[in-house]
Order: structure tokens, then C-alpha cells, then sequence
């Protein structure tokens, strides 16, 4: 075995990657995508014009968003719905940044989609878009999920904002496929969208709330506890309390993506030290890795943690007390 491949940590993750712990906000999101495809397929049976809806996804950075969509896109497409031209319903995924314009995004698109197609490519803007609706058609790809949304519109405001959210919403109106979308990213997304009307209109959100404490306490403990056990860990008494518990919400500010990122860190520290049982100091041991910091002053054992550690600097100690 290479010295670079660390069994424990394969084996842990192997068990790990993809399966996310249930939470109703999963529920949530697959209901209203749920509605949004079912009338997109009653409208495509019709077999008159219709324009597409959008579902917008936001949350905080590490609140784990991206996760699952990306297991509800999975899902879907494992249910192989027959559309009417006889293909079976499929989404397509892709996260966008800063660079290139929406000519770019347009060959992304059909990247996505499986298309090959050259970055220098003599094509037209509109014929890229018409070909990523033919390619949808003809695939039957129905829904299209744009992660990071938010990169794209950085730093635009007034008619340059318009203008990017009037190409979305030409996706929707198309005459050849009009696309069902899943716009994902943080939560300012939702404000920019809302107020340019034509685009709101055709919008129903889910917002991936932060922990509430008092409310899901219980559920962050199961989460450890569910985690360990798939690692075939004991937990330690110490970590079943209310004061461990509150601490590591506080290290994952309060975020459910960052907060079972830190339980995973922590299952896997304990394999690599032969562990039978997952303890404090495996949480500790891995928060010091990722930060760097005093393993006596970290969230899981200084005293006043609540006020070091806040949940607007994930993995931050704050100073100016």
C-alpha cells in the first residue's frame, strides 16, 4: 500500500461520500422540485408553448446547498420519468465563476450536457443557446441546476443585472425546449432575483436555514452518533452531552454542511488513531489541523467558545472581544 493512501480514511470516506444524514430540508427541497417538474411535464404533454419555472436555492456558505442537489439530481435521474418524446427526464449540473460571459456559460452548458464542443468554436451567442435547447430536447434533459449563482452577477447592478437575468430567463422561454431551472447559491441570490420582476414572478425558493439549537440539538446529536456508528466507533459519554454538543454546532457555525464536515474529520482521526471510540480530543485534534490554532483555546474546551467563535467566521477565533 502507498504510503500517500491511508486505509482508515479511504474506508471511512468510501462509506461516507454521498450519503448524506436525512434531514427535512431534503424533504422540502424534493416536494417543491417535485411540483415545479410535475407541471413542467403536464405543460410538455400538452404539446403547446409554455415557459419553464425556476426553483432557487440559497443558504450560507457550508450549509450544504450543493450536497443536496446534487443527491436530489441524482435521484431523479435514477427515476428515468418518460417524457413524451419517449427519453427519460435528466438534470444537468454546473457551478459558475467570474470568468467569461454568458457565450461561455452557453458552451458549459452543453459541456454539461455531454456535447463536445471547442472554446473557440466560430458560433454565434444565440446559435450556442439554441443548440443547448436542442441538446436538451433531444436528450431529454428538462432541468438545468446553476450552482454559485451568485458569481455570475457579482458586481453587477441596475441594466448590466438585467441584462444577466434576462438571459436566464430566455432559457425558460425558449420555443424549442424551454428548461426547468435550479438556481443555487448564498442568500443575497435571492434578493437580486426578486427584484427583477419578470424573473421573480416564475420563482419559488427554499432557503436552507441555519441550526437552531434549541430545535435541533437532538438531530446534531444523532448525526454524530449516526456517522460513528457507520465507522464502527463508540461514542464517548463526554461527547453525549448538551455543553459538547452546543460547542460543536458553534464550531460549525451553526451551518449543517460544515458541522457534518467536522463529524467526518473527526471519525476519521479517530480511525487513523486505532480508536475504538470517538472521543473530544479526535474533534480537537482535527479543528488544530485546520486551523492552526492553540489546542487548548478551540471551540470543543475553552470557556468562553460561544463568544470566540462566531458563527459569521466559520473557523475563526475572534480577537476584538
Amino acid at each position: 500500500m502507498s504510503r500517500f493512501e491511508i486505509k482508515e480514511i479511504v474506508e471511512a470516506e468510501e462509506e461516507f461520500n454521498g450519503r448524506l444524514f436525512p434531514l427535512p430540508r431534503a424533504e422540502k427541497l424534493q416536494l417543491e422540485y417535485a411540483k415545479l417538474f410535475s407541471a413542467h411535464l403536464g405543460r410538455l404533454r400538452s404539446g403547446k408553448y409554455f415557459e419553464g419555472e425556476v426553483l432557487v436555492v440559497t443558504g450560507k456558505s457550508g450549509s450544504g446547498k450543493t450536497s443536496e442537489i446534487v443527491n436530489m439530481m441524482a435521484n431523479f435521474n435514477a427515476a428515468e420519468v418518460a417524457l413524451p418524446g419517449g427519453q427519460n427526464a435528466r438534470m444537468v449540473s454546473k457551478e459558475l465563476d467570474r470568468k467569461g460571459g454568458w457565450k461561455d456559460l452557453g458552451k458549459k452548458t452543453l459541456r454539461a450536457m455531454g456535447y463536445p464542443i471547442e472554446d473557440k468554436v466560430r458560433m454565434t451567442q444565440s446559435a450556442i443557446w439554441e443548440r443547448v435547447a436542442f441538446q436538451g430536447r433531444h436528450q431529454g434533459i428538462v432541468s438545468i441546476n446553476y450552482d454559485e449563482v451568485q458569481h455570475i452577477l457579482s458586481g453587477k447592478e441596475g441594466l448590466a443585472l438585467e441584462a444577466e437575468l434576462d438571459s436566464f430567463k430566455s432559457i425558460l422561454k425558449s420555443k424549442t425546449w424551454p428548461f426547468l431551472l435550479v438556481l443555487s447559491g448564498i442568500p443575497e441570490l435571492d434578493d437580486k432575483i426578486q427584484n427583477f420582476e419578470q424573473l421573480g414572478r416564475k420563482v419559488t425558493h427554499v432557503t436552507f436555514t441555519d441550526i437552531e439549537y434549541d430545535d435541533d440539538a437532538s438531530t446534531v446529536h444523532e448525526m454524530m452518533g449516526s456517522y460513528a456508528l457507520e465507522a464502527r466507533l463508540e461514542v464517548s459519554d463526554d461527547l453525549n452531552s448538551e455543553d459538547f454538543i452546543h460547542r460543536l454546532a458553534t464550531a460549525g457555525a451553526f451551518r449543517w454542511g460544515l458541522v457534518c464536515k467536522l463529524v467526518r474529520l473527526a471519525v476519521c482521526e479517530a480511525k487513523v488513531q486505532q480508536s475504538t471510540e470517538l472521543t473530544r480530543e479526535h474533534f480537537i485534534d482535527t479543528w488544530v489541523s485546520k486551523t492552526e490554532m492553540n489546542p487548548l483555546a478551540t471551540p470543543y474546551n475553552h470557556d468562553s467558545y460561544d463568544t470566540y467563535f462566531r458563527r459569521e467566521r466559520p473557523f475563526a477565533q475572534m480577537f476584538d472581544l
